[in-house]
């Protein structure tokens, strides 16, 4: 109630007027539960780390961590049933849910539970992945007996849900400033778990110190550009940015200064060439089931913002910043394809694989179509689910010192173990886009999108980059089949129920959505932004 109207209405004007009442809508708190859900078990995470003795912080946060995904699936399926059309905002029009939002939030639940399976197995690396001691000194090596005695650093798991609270919330923002406080809410978990792997500790704790120095001078990128888009539209929502872009006299120095500085932060994200320094590093030197998780779901919510940013604030602009971002789709898969042929550690020959991906998301979500948003939604899911499965094959391989992730130890891998061997086959055949998999459909869908929006010589750029990038994923499977393994190459560990329900998710997902895609694909299909 506002000063005039409580003095018309005979109030005492000495008295202090009323304060404004703020409510949140039932109904909007209802699309939100997900998030709530998630950063809630987070928060109690926290407390069971602070009060639960040591030998019970692990099943204590196991079970939580699963029962609140599962939690947030069934909210985000029970929503689903009568959720609106157009989409509906909540918590003061910070957050807007809507069709493509909730198709990202499933997204995100399905890879975290698996992404949450690895990270408690702790069977295949005695006590878990992570380091028992935080503080531990660097390069030493704890035996069984120290790993039983001091458990598992089971914080990881509140931060594994601190970081994928943020990544719901990243591509679920309406305005960009609640997006950069998800941002960072998803990135400094994550700067924290690389450098916690129990083995390889020096590689591991230089790649977290090198995340964390590249992802501040990229949140530094998005700050900035938040500022001057800020300057030339008077508002950080997407919605009002558009308005400006579209009928405004301002100077567009601010905008598409604004603009690129802002892309740049989201590109460094989502790893995509040149803005993925990072990504080789951190993906050899972090923990394989925190690569997994980042891998998976950082690149789901980074291209979910992508997305949400290009087609609802800037789509009146595209014919200005269009051609920049064709170059940087190209610059990206040339350098993922090139650069993975030079590589030596399966790890990082993954990570480039990722880059040369980012390149072909990039194309799907500068097609400004329906068919284009659709297209790099499913193309997310599909891609996901490959990763968190090509890295929990790469976490049973492995020697005295740990994983063995250098090509030349994989040297007839199938000869020791078939199964094994013939899971990561499939795998990397998903990854080169070959037909019967979710990596062909994905490529499908997003380059016939393209074709239709006019960009017919970026798809041929794309496949020739795609023909390349084949030959690194099948000189692995050559490698397995047809070389003879080393007297002392690596074992294969035999995985625990985690680690084997992860990998089967991975796989059957892929298997299901190079068959019969057409469920996820009506489903990213469903509906477009809130606002565009």
């Amino acid at each position: 109630m506002s000063s005039a109207l409580f003095l018309a209405q005979g109030g005492d004007p000495l008295a202090p007027a009323p304060a404004p009442e703020f409510t949140i809508d039932p109904p909007a708190l209802t699309a939100i539960w997900p998030v709530l859900i998630v950063l809630g078990a987070a928060c109690v995470g926290v407390l069971f780390e602070a009060f639960l003795p040591r030998h019970q912080r692990w099943p204590a946060q196991v079970v939580l961590s699963l029962l609140a995904l599962a939690g947030a699936g069934v909210a985000l399926a029970t929503y689903l049933t009568d959720a609106p059309a157009q989409g509906e905002t909540a918590i003061f029009d910070a957050l807007v849910v809507d069709r493509p939002a909730l198709f990202l939030w499933g997204t995100l639940l399905a890879l975290a539970l698996g992404s949450v399976l690895l990270i408690a197995d702790r069977s295949v690396e005695p006590g878990g992945a992570f380091v028992a001691t935080a503080a531990i000194r660097p390069g030493t090596v704890q035996d069984r007996a120290q790993v039983t005695a001091t458990g598992m650093q089971t914080e990881v798991f509140p931060l594994t849900l601190f970081a994928l609270g943020g990544m719901m919330v990243f591509c679920a923002s309406n305005d960009l400033l609640t997006m950069f406080i998800a941002l960072e809410v998803l990135s400094l978990p994550l700067y924290l778990m690389c450098g916690l792997a129990r083995r390889r500790r020096l590689l591991s704790q230089e790649a977290a110190v090198k995340y964390f120095l590249l992802g501040a001078f990229a949140s530094a990128f998005f700050l900035y550009g938040l500022a001057l888009l800020y300057g030339y539209a008077g508002s950080v929502r997407l919605s009002e940015i558009s308005a400006a872009t579209a009928g405004s006299d301002r100077s567009d120095t601010l905008l598409f200064a604004g603009m690129g500085l802002l892309v740049v932060g989201l590109l460094f994200k989502a790893s995509v060439g040149p803005f993925h320094t990072w990504t080789p590093d951190v993906y050899q030197g972090a923990p394989t089931p925190i690569t997994a998780f980042m891998a998976a779901c950082t690149k789901v919510a980074a291209f979910g913002g992508i997305l949400r940013v290009l087609q609802v604030a800037f789509e009146s602009t595209h014919w200005e910043w269009r051609g920049v971002l064709w170059g940087v789709a190209i610059v990206s898969m040339v350098i993922g394809a090139i650069l993975g042929l030079t590589q030596t550690d399966v790890k990082r020959m993954i990570a480039y694989s990722s880059v040369a991906h980012a390149g072909f998301l990039l194309i799907g979500a500068i097609a400004l179509t329906d068919k284009g948003l659709s297209g790099t939604l499913f193309y997310l899911l599909t891609y996901g689910f490959t990763t968190l499965a090509a890295f929990g094959v790469i976490s049973l391989v492995r020697d005295g010192s740990g994983e063995a992730t250098h090509l030349s130890q994989w040297a007839g891998l199938a000869k020791r173990s078939p199964l094994v061997a013939g899971v990561f086959t499939f795998v990397l055949l998903a990854l080169a886009g070959i037909p019967l998999t979710s990596g062909f459909v994905g490529k499908f869908v997003v380059f016939e999108a393209a074709i239709d929006d006019g960009m017919a010589p970026l798809v041929v750029v794309a496949l020739i980059a795609s023909a390349v990038a084949a030959f690194f994923y099948l000189r692995v499977i050559v490698l397995m089949y047809f070389s003879e393994p080393a007297a002392d190459g690596p074992t294969v560990t035999v995985p625990g129920a985690f680690t084997t329900a992860a990998i089967t998710l991975g796989v059957l997902v892929t298997l299901l959505l190079g068959l019969a895609p057409s469920f996820a694909l009506d489903w990213a299909a469903g509906g477009v932004f809130a606002g565009q």
